[in-house]
């Protein structure tokens, strides 16, 4: 009976023990979400300290356009002896985009990727419009490239402003960790490598060819190919199909054309490079102008696209439709040579880490940071180009977020495009009121919690204004 008595003791202590330990690895690792007021935090006061000083500091030019193209090809060479990342060539290279795709190589190239870009100057400012092919721009990419062109054209992050047209069928290997990884395949680092020279290599082409130019712009709507993915008909859409016409007066233009659907009309079955529905715009736009055209992903969070047919029967007619409603256009486009010209850039602090387990309980941020792959920094950039402001933002940024910053501007005379990806990564921004839904855009991709959004919104809305104002 002792015996037993004492086996039922030290049981007990060792259960204890257990129970101890769990109970301590939860306090480590888990927490409530943080529901706090933005506007009462460092991080906020941090940020916000620093965008009065740049705006007292910001100036704008006004005056006579030079505008410049430029183009690199991005698609990789894949099923090469070894790898050459200066020459674009791999082994073999996964696709980056869908996690159904579980890391598999490429098979191939359907349609060619690019990075085109489009300098513009006024007076002694110079900035830069950068499209790409890709699914995102990762952060390390652009840090390498902006370290680079800051070398050669001296220019600062705040006159680079890139964005992606956010196919799902673009070339991965550039992400690191399991968040990364997943969406883009296993980590090669020799494709951060050629990313950032295609991208360098467009900038250095768009500034040698600058040349006296014109600037126009406009806008109309098409509903027919979006929709609002993460509620329905309950939610709102940002239709408009947003453009810019830049014309050097040689004869030589560009058009930049920003739309809010997500480029995902090829699925994860695709297994060969492409540029979905925004390369069949592109390239329509090209052959009916004998320019360059420039597409740019916009307010893409719940926008799903809705193409005629799924797959590579969907990308065609949607492409060449949204063409056709914009060539219709151009010939009514004023164009102008004196133009007014500013940006501004934005180093963000971001706030903690919310990535959740459930609705109310998150991974403590020390341990978040170890499987997202976001930094504690982030990047806000707006561009006045004339009447018209262009918002960078580094996340897949709401449609329906898009739309009250257009609203708000329009109000005061100024026409907002709004586009995601610039250059960083923080997840899926979306209205605060949809956080407590279950999915994967409030849930999994919302990695700041629910107070991003509107921290977000507030400093767009303040940046913008410092432009305009003026």
């Amino acid at each position: 009976m002792c015996l037993v008595t004492r086996a039922l003791r030290i049981s007990l202590r060792v259960l204890a023990g257990l129970a101890t330990l769990a109970g301590a690895a939860v306090i480590l690792c888990l927490d409530g979400v943080d529901n706090r007021p933005y506007f009462r935090e460092s991080y906020y006061a941090r940020t916000t300290a620093q965008l009065k000083a740049s705006a007292e500091t910001n100036k704008l030019a006004r005056g006579e356009l030079a505008a410049g193209f430029g183009c690199a090809r991005l698609s990789p060479t894949v099923n090469a002896p070894q790898n050459d990342p200066a020459r674009g060539q791999f082994r073999s290279l996964p696709l980056a985009g869908y996690g159904g795709r579980h890391g598999k190589p490429a098979n191939g190239v359907h349609d060619d990727l690019y990075v085109k870009a489009v300098a513009l100057r006024v007076g002694d400012r110079l900035g830069v419009i950068v499209g790409t092919d890709a699914l995102i721009i990762p952060a390390e990419v652009s840090d390498r490239a902006v370290r680079q062109l800051g070398r050669e054209a001296a220019l600062s992050r705040e006159q680079v402003y890139l964005s992606a047209t956010h196919t799902h069928s673009s070339l991965g290997g550039w992400g690191e960790g399991k968040v990364g990884e997943a969406f883009a395949g296993g980590f090669q680092p020799e494709v951060r490598v050629w990313f950032s020279d295609c991208l360098v290599a467009a900038v250095r082409e768009a500034i040698v060819n600058l040349k006296p130019a014109q600037f126009g712009h406009g806008r109309f709507a098409c509903s027919e190919f979006i929709r609002n993915r993460l509620i329905g008909e309950l939610g709102k859409v940002d239709p408009e199909f947003s453009y810019a016409v830049v014309k050097q007066n040689a004869g030589k233009l560009a058009v930049l054309g920003v739309y809010g659907a997500h480029a995902t009309v090829l699925g994860s079955d695709m297994m060969e490079f492409s540029a979905d529905y925004p390369g069949c715009w592109e390239r329509a736009v090209e052959q009916a102008t004998g320019g360059m055209a420039v597409f740019l992903a916009g307010g893409v969070g719940s926008h799903s696209p809705v193409p005629p047919a799924s797959g590579l029967a969907g990308t065609e007619p949607m492409g060449q439709a949204l063409a056709r409603m914009l060539l219709e256009r151009l010939p009514q486009v004023p164009l102008t040579n004196s133009v007014t010209l500013g940006m501004l850039g934005l180093d963000v602090t971001m706030p903690p880490l919310n990535v959740r387990l459930s609705d109310g309980v998150r991974l403590r941020p020390w341990l978040a940071g170890r499987l997202v792959p976001a930094r504690s920094h982030s990047f806000l950039q707006v561009f006045r180009i004339d009447d018209s402001v262009w918002i960078s933002t580094p996340c897949d940024f709401s449609g329906e977020l898009a739309l009250g910053i257009k609203d708000f501007l329009r109000a005061r005379g100024s026409s907002a495009i709004v586009t995601s990806f610039n250059g960083d990564y923080v997840g899926y921004v979306i209205p605060s009121r949809y956080y407590h839904l279950s999915g994967y855009e409030p849930r999994l991709m919302s990695f700041f919690g629910p107070n991003l959004p509107d921290y977000f919104d507030e400093l767009i809305r303040t940046m913008a204004l410092t432009l305009v104002s003026k």
